[in-house]
């Protein structure tokens, strides 16, 4: 008996297979018409195909209509037959390109229902929602932690595993996700692609621009459970909160000192290596900081950005300027335990703790004598090379000692 079914290949791949048909594309065509065939038709291979029900010959799948087989079979040979108007990229599937196009027409029809942000599709707009309710439906199996995201989980297993499939051309580096090799790959090309709307400077990550946007609008959103006081980024808020729990987690090898900063740790083991990374350009002088460089530099520029507001003189460090300033202040922060005397700044304190304790660590290499401070060794070294800087500039008498000069 006829089915009914007509011999032709259905109008759905007809109308989009416009390119001549490869061998394999034959091959399955072939095979359909076979299948259709009312002059020779075949019991199914399976008994219990019903009526109606279609299977395809290369995944074996069944399929309950003649269209959803058409549609099918176009999956199979890779074909994607809709295209975006604007950029000519294809899918295929109606629903794939529906949601591409909005990437042009910026079009966001999901709106949370909490916030009122809008997303381009349910699935955006589903993870989204899981931030307000706190759902974390994907928990990882060798920590339970747990996340909003399928994707967020697969990066957190690489920590586990070691896995890391994002390679750098360049230097062969490997990174967990895609966007850590892109960020990477920056060090290299130099891109910055992140500006400042406010001053033009410029940052190769998203984040960092946030960061230093803040500086403009003096927002300062992480705020301090203890003190109140507000950090600008999450990372400042942790490390500050280390000052009320007293936790300092980074430990030298060398020495076993504790730091709260990782930083610290890595300027302080300098002073075990020796390391001096940081040249001066101009006299090759080394330094262990880059703050010591760029204060050194300073003295070559002549270059004193730290001015005072009572009187204008100006200094080549914040800190020399905050000493200063106590001259107007009257502020004297340091107190000697013994006999409460306090001084301006920590030097002069540790100079005068040294009348009670009795130590001069300052030895003259000609003599042996020994001094308190850096300075009583300065002038007396001056008794055994018989240097007089101080000049009077009437009589042109010298003198040793700057008090000395005054006095005459």
């Amino acid at each position: 008996m006829s089915s009914g079914i007509k011999k032709e290949p259905m109008p759905y791949v007809e109308e989009n297979l416009m390119e001549p048909l490869s061998v394999k594309q034959e091959e399955i065509m072939i095979k359909d018409e076979a299948l259709h065939s009312s002059e020779n038709p075949k019991e199914p291979e399976n008994p219990g195909l019903s009526s109606g029900t279609f299977l395809c010959p290369e995944s074996e799948k069944c399929l309950s209509a003649n269209a959803s087989l058409g549609k099918h079979k176009i999956v199979q040979v890779g074909e994607k037959p809709f295209a975006c108007s604007e950029c000519e990229k294809c899918f295929r599937t109606k629903g794939d390109l529906t949601v591409h196009v909005r990437n042009h027409t910026g079009e966001k029809t999901f709106a949370c229902s909490e916030c009122g942000k809008c997303f381009k599709t349910k699935c955006e707009l589903t993870k989204h929602e899981r931030i307000h309710t706190g759902e974390k439906p994907f928990a990882c199996s060798e920590c339970v932690k747990c996340f909003r995201t399928k994707g967020e989980l697969t990066v957190h297993v690489r920590n586990h595993t070691g896995e890391k499939p994002f390679a750098c051309a360049e230097c062969l580096k490997c990174f967990r996700t895609k966007g850590e090799l892109t960020v990477h790959v920056r060090n290299h090309t130099g891109e910055k692609p992140f500006a400042c709307s406010k001053c033009g400077k410029c940052f190769n990550r998203k984040s960092k621009l946030t960061i230093h946007e803040r500086i403009h609008t003096g927002e300062e959103p992480f705020a301090c459970s203890e003190c109140e006081k507000c950090l600008k980024t999450k990372r400042e808020l942790t490390i500050h909160e280390r000052i009320h729990t007293g936790e300092e987690p980074f430990s030298c090898s060398k020495c076993e000192k504790c730091f709260k900063r990782k930083g610290e740790l890595t300027r302080h083991e300098r002073i075990h290596t020796g390391e001096k990374p940081f040249a001066c350009s101009e006299c090759g002088k080394c330094f262990r900081r880059k703050s010591k460089l760029t204060v050194h530099v300073r003295i070559h520029t002549g270059e004193k950005p730290f001015a005072c507001s009572e009187c204008g003189k100006c200094f080549r460090t914040k800190n020399a300027l905050t000493v200063h300033e106590r001259l107007y202040t009257g502020e004297k922060p340091f107190a000697c335990s013994e006999c409460g005397k306090c001084f301006r700044t920590k030097y002069i304190l540790n100079v005068h703790e040294r009348l009670h304790t009795g130590d001069k660590l300052f030895a003259c290499s000609e003599c042996g004598k020994c001094f308190g401070t850096k300075s009583n060794l300065t002038v007396h070294e001056r008794s055994h090379t018989g240097e007089k800087p101080f000049v009077c500039s009437d009589c042109e008498k010298c003198f040793t000692q700057k008090g000395e000069f005054t006095e005459h």
